[in-house]
């Protein structure tokens, strides 16, 4: 995986040694693991939200791990143009590269640790797929892609969108070095990292060394999600095992304690975690395929706009690949 990384992680801002005995340490409600399915033209994922009450995920509404595949020439899939409406799509590439597009005039490439955000709002068109290189020379693909929820004040807000590259993220490390803290948005012990949200959220990605152990301050009036990227290592003060493909879900507190097996296979030789916490909206959520409203008729308006043309038009000019042909 490489993301971004350093050469020299004791260079960098460190984490305070907290003291367990007056730590409010947050233990773990559920442990789920992510089904296998396809995505757009194909694609493989992993559902990481499968099976997680929606007011446990509140203000994420969902959440795919795309790959990790090792395309053949040929092989590499995105999806074809679609609309979005009262959320905001956060695609973060660990390998690989991916192009989006939209209608509102965003657009461009990530690779290796970067991030596009994109704030769907009142509604546009967007696609996201491998640049058409990558399609003819095949290659290692994986990504995430989390879906944000805007608050009812804030969903038919413009569409806007952040190119965000990797190394713009605070990078940050444990007291005893054994772990790489990469904030993609809002704040770990007051490192704050680049992505500009409606929602008060928090998004870092945690490359933690066989053996290390991780005690990451936590805004309390935040929840926290935590998946396996990949590796295997154990969450909670109960050292309860988890592995690749699996969220842990903790309840109250103002930490979160992980740790990473001292034995790791050599494919996955780290414990990688994706973390996301946010304050939760508490508003209704109807929600159904590519809309995130407050309500059914909301829904409804939406399926409408979308199919009277109001939520954009796909641009005249050249696209990313889309079923394997360019487009005029």
């Amino acid at each position: 995986m490489p993301a971004i990384t350093v050469d020299d992680v004791l260079v960098l801002p460190r984490l305070p040694r907290l003291d367990d005995a007056a730590t409010a340490f947050r233990p773990v409600r559920r442990i789920v693991t992510a089904p296998s399915g396809f995505e757009g033209e194909g694609f493989p994922v992993r559902r990481a939200f499968a099976g997680v009450p929606m007011p446990e995920l509140d203000p994420f509404i969902h959440l795919d791990q795309m790959g990790e595949v090792d395309y053949a020439p040929g092989e590499p899939k995105g999806t074809p143009w679609h609309p979005h409406r009262g959320f905001e799509t956060v695609t973060y590439i660990i390998d690989g590269i991916f192009d989006h597009q939209d209608s509102n005039g965003g657009g461009g490439t990530i690779t290796d640790g970067d991030t596009q955000w994109m704030t769907a709002g009142s509604g546009l068109l967007h696609i996201e797929a491998p640049p058409e290189h990558l399609v003819v020379s095949g290659g290692l693909f994986h990504g995430l892609q989390l879906w944000v929820n805007l608050p009812r004040v804030a969903k038919m807000n413009p569409p806007r969108y952040q190119d965000i590259r990797g190394r713009e993220s605070a990078l940050l490390t444990t007291p005893d070095g054994g772990a790489l803290l990469r904030v993609i948005a809002g704040e770990v012990d007051g490192h704050r990292g680049p992505g500009t949200t409606h929602t008060d959220i928090t998004i870092t990605h945690v490359t933690v060394q066989p053996g290390a152990r991780v005690d990451l301050p936590w805004r309390p009036d935040f929840n926290a999600l935590v998946y396996v990227l990949g590796g295997k290592g154990t969450v909670g003060t109960d050292r309860r095992p988890v592995h690749t493909g699996q969220l842990a879900v903790y309840g109250p507190g103002d930490v979160l304690t992980f740790t990473a097996d001292r034995a790791q296979d050599s494919h996955t030789p780290v414990l990688d975690l994706y973390i996301m916490g946010g304050k939760p909206i508490r508003e209704p959520v109807a929600h159904y395929g590519p809309f995130v409203m407050n309500t059914r008729a909301e829904l409804v308006q939406a399926f409408e706009d979308y199919q009277a043309g109001k939520l954009g038009v796909i641009p005249a000019a050249r696209v990313p690949h889309s079923g394997g042909q360019d487009r005029p």
